[in-house]
């Protein structure tokens, strides 16, 4: 990135948002956003492969092993990365970005290349390839190209089924099978990709799924109390374990019943407006592909917070306190979208894009 573009890239990350906490997502905005991931859609390397290898034969470069999906440093980087120009061509249908955004997508979900992806996943020894989190970012995408009313949208969907079979086959396997959640900061959150699965099920009709994601989601999070948010983050967290876990609960209670579950969930959320109960986090070094996770959460924790607010009753007195800790997470998480440093640009991007556009949040 030449030194010009980057100075204007890092100026309008920290400008998104306002003095009063507000929004402005604009056309240039989206714009940032999608320079990301088309950067990386299509990088191959550096990578970070997560591979099983069975034989000789299995030994080849990422583009060969998985032809769709083998840009942005990692499987699900690249995945919610094509999500990302999804989203973000369905918002800006006009903009400069959408034409290259468009031919990127062509060139990477084509027919033959899911094909290959999909043989991938149901490989032998792949039965916990990208489980949960990139296998739960793969029916985003399959969700939001179905949501898309556009004649490429709909040939893409197409294309990208027989993958999208092969992930709900993973997942449906995997979760009756699941005694324990797991509760940690990264990419084994059960809460997170639960709350993924459970946004594409209601969308796309898929009851059975629903069902056994609010079942199982009741079954290892219904009787948690005192949830030790002082314990957070730990210092490669791009997760929220506490916030995540009350993010899910919103989608599967009634407003009612989740208002006095999360008071005992987490009562330190106060009922004032609170400024402190809960404040950013600095990355020591966005430069290191694990502390960089560290700007991410400030992300997650925005959408989160927005999340849990959302499914509270309008009344709730909790709802300023909530409100305000995302938006100085909102702010501060936004500052940091930068692309100074690949470790975090290749997947910041599409963390920022879920958290403006409230891709968790039905309207």
């Amino acid at each position: 990135m030449k030194l010009g573009i980057l100075f204007i890239f890092i100026a309008g990350a920290a400008n998104l948002m306002g003095d009063d906490g507000n929004l402005k997502l604009d056309i240039s905005a989206a714009g940032r956003f999608a320079t990301l991931a088309l950067a990386c859609v299509h990088k191959e390397y550096p990578n970070k492969i997560s591979h099983t290898l069975n034989s000789d034969a299995d030994v080849a470069s990422p583009r060969k092993l998985t032809p769709a999906f083998y840009g942005c440093y990692d499987w699900h980087s690249s995945v919610h990365g094509h999500w990302l120009l999804v989203r973000l061509i369905r918002t800006f249908p006009n903009a400069d970005f959408v034409p290259p955004a468009r031919e990127a997508l062509n060139q990477s979900l084509t027919a033959a290349n899911i094909q290959q992806e999909a043989a991938y996943v149901r490989g032998e020894g792949r039965a916990s390839f990208e489980r949960p989190y990139g296998l739960a970012w793969l029916l985003q995408l399959a969700a939001e190209l179905r949501e898309w009313d556009d004649p490429q949208a709909k040939a893409l969907a197409a294309n990208l089924r027989p993958l999208e079979d092969a992930a709900l086959q993973r997942l449906n396997g995997w979760l009756p099978k699941l005694s324990y959640p797991v509760r940690i900061g990264e990419h084994a959150q059960t809460a997170f990709a639960l709350g993924l699965m459970f946004d594409y099920a209601r969308g796309s009709g898929n009851a059975e799924l629903q069902q056994l994601v609010a079942s199982k989601s009741r079954q290892f999070y219904l009787n948690d109390r005192n949830c030790p948010l002082n314990y957070e983050p730990s210092g490669e967290d791009f997760l929220s374990p506490c916030l995540g876990e009350a993010d899910l609960m919103r989608r599967v209670l009634p407003p009612k019943e989740f208002a006095g579950w999360l008071h005992a969930f987490l009562p330190q959320i106060p009922s004032s407006n609170g400024a402190e109960w809960l404040t950013p986090v600095v990355s020591p070094d966005p430069s290191d592909p694990k502390l960089a996770h560290l700007d991410g959460l400030n992300l997650s924790r925005a959408w989160m917070l927005e999340g849990i607010a959302a499914g509270l009753p309008q009344d709730d007195s909790r709802l300023t306190s909530i409100r305000h800790a995302a938006a100085e997470h909102k702010r501060a998480g936004l500052a940091a979208v930068t692309g100074v440093h690949y470790e975090g640009g290749h997947w910041l991007g599409s963390f920022a894009v879920y958290l403006v556009t409230q891709r968790g949040i039905t309207k």
